[in-house]
């Protein structure tokens, strides 16, 4: 789990880095490696979702913060609220993530999502950006 300490408190320590997409922060089980070059094995409870500017550990001298990385995402500017509400309900209903960044919506670039606000016919760009979903979602896949 992350580690209860404010970077703050941090002063003197190295800070090292560990960016992970919306899904890798949600894996509780792998090997990683931070920008540092620093292997870590992850261990963490079952449900576990690590947050972007959370402290994932402190070493002798050195700690790792949590960074979102860039991902594929559909970017929609909604023309209205009542566009953002039946795009937000009719991605919630297939079990997908959404993000809100400023006032653009964001879902992940899945063919699914594409062919879905194809159908509905919301204007959307393909973009690489921070994914910070609201919620939490589940697919049914294996």
């Amino acid at each position: 789990m992350q580690a209860r300490v404010r970077e703050d408190e941090l002063a003197g320590y190295e800070r090292d880095t560990l960016a992970l997409t919306a899904t890798a922060r949600r894996w509780g089980r792998r090997r990683v490696t931070t920008s540092a070059g620093r292997a870590l094995a992850l261990a963490l409870p079952t449900g576990s979702v690590l947050r972007p500017g959370g402290i994932l550990h402190v070493g002798p001298g050195w700690y790792v913060v949590i960074e979102a990385a860039p991902e594929p995402v559909l970017a929609v500017t909604p023309k209205s609220s009542e566009e953002a509400l039946r795009l937000a309900f009719e991605v919630g209903n297939r079990h997908f993530t959404l993000a809100i960044d400023g006032d653009r919506l964001l879902v992940p670039d899945d063919t699914a999502m594409a062919v879905l606000l194809t159908r509905l016919e919301i204007a959307f760009t393909r973009e690489r950006a921070v994914f910070v979903p609201i919620g939490v979602g589940h697919r049914h896949e294996p």
